[in-house]
């Protein structure tokens, strides 16, 4: 696919409103995009465990109109909201070739979060792919000739929802499907810079329902945005290297999701959440997203680890929250840690648990 077959060239002129309902998952990357060229491609291949808990619940209504300007009102956990309006008129800037209609309606974005928004949860992944994929819905409708087969048809949907929500926040490409959704060109797996492609290999059951507990150090907007932080691996001195990391940890992933190798799974996870920061720390200026209650998350793990012989595991985002990994056979065990041991560290104790999923689902 390029990006010429996901511009809508033909379509009904006379559907006068409609209304269409999804929700989507966040993800979380094991293997961690950090940088990006022009029209949100990335640097380095990427590839994310999709959430099932974690999700926004986006109802798109849509009414014809006269005017030929971008219309829209941006209605988030019951309220209208101003602050979210800049990002998407950006993000319809972006799309506009693919899904010309955008201009011929005016549009009530109605959104809610099952989670706190801007707590590092990646509540731009869900967001952005949950609306990608209500315009989906509405070019669907819209459309005049549809010869695909309904295979075929499932097929094109799909990239082209990753394809529009990655111009509107790169990680939002990985959370259309599941469970393990690959982003970036690389050697190790048939994907490309343009939209995720699901981990069509046969999972071993060690990584089967993986659970992931999201510990929620610090619930509040981050000092440094994503955005602006990716701007900074430009120049930065330690790039090259780290995009040539990531291309060798994802083909070393691939083999160890297969084998279910859980120490190399977790030694991998790991050094790829701390290398994101380390990258944080070292760009110019150089600023920190972890808060001392997330390093002494940390060591908790390693202390359990190594007394127990546990398969817990810590990733991180770009922010201050933990996400623990384990396997299902070890929810009891390591949830019964959680409560005893980490829940102190969180801001007022809050923490949610949460599973691998499968992806996007219409409600609507």
């Amino acid at each position: 696919m390029t990006e010429q077959d996901f511009i809508l060239k033909d379509y009904k002129t006379n559907v006068e409103s409609g209304k269409v309902k999804w929700e989507s998952p966040s993800n979380i990357a094991l293997v961690k995009y950090w940088g990006k060229r022009e029209n949100q491609i990335p640097e380095n291949p990427s590839i994310s465990f999709t959430l099932s808990n974690c999700k926004t619940i986006t109802t798109l209504s849509y009414q014809k109109k006269e005017s030929k300007d971008f219309s829209f009102d941006v209605i988030f956990e019951g309220e209208n909201n101003e602050a979210f309006k800049p990002k998407i008129q950006t993000f319809f800037e972006r799309i506009e070739t693919y899904v010309p209609f955008l201009r011929d309606y005016h549009f009530t974005i109605s959104t809610s979060n099952t989670f706190p928004h801007s707590s590092g949860i990646a509540s731009s992944a869900s967001g952005m792919s949950a609306l990608a994929l209500c315009l989906m819905s509405i070019e669907q409708n819209l459309k005049e000739n549809i010869t695909l087969s309904a295979v075929e048809r499932s097929s094109y949907f799909n990239q082209k929802a990753s394809f529009l929500a990655r111009l509107g926040s790169g990680s939002a490409c990985r959370s259309i499907e599941g469970e393990l959704v690959v982003w970036g060109k690389n050697k190790a797996t048939e994907s490309t810079d343009l939209f995720g492609v699901r981990f069509t290999e046969d999972i071993h059951p060690n990584f089967q329902n993986y659970q992931d507990a999201i510990l929620l150090v610090d619930k509040g907007e981050k000092q440094v945005s994503s955005t602006v932080g990716h701007k900074l691996m430009f120049g930065h001195p330690f790039a090259e290297k780290r995009f040539e990391q990531a291309h060798e940890n994802l083909s070393e992933l691939k083999e160890v999701l297969i084998s279910g190798n859980l120490k190399r799974f977790i030694e991998i996870v790991e050094s790829e959440a701390l290398t994101l920061h380390a990258m944080m720390m070292t760009s110019m200026p150089y600023f920190i997203l972890m808060k001392p209650n997330t390093l002494q998350i940390i060591n908790k793990i390693w202390q359990f680890r190594n007394e127990t012989g546990s398969n817990i595991c810590f990733t991180l985002d770009a922010g201050a929250n933990v996400h623990v990994l384990f396997p299902e056979a070890e929810t009891e065990k390591v949830y019964h840690f959680i409560k005893t041991e980490l829940v102190a560290y969180c801001q007022n104790g809050h923490y949610i648990c949460d599973t691998v999923g499968k992806g996007a689902k219409q409600l609507a």
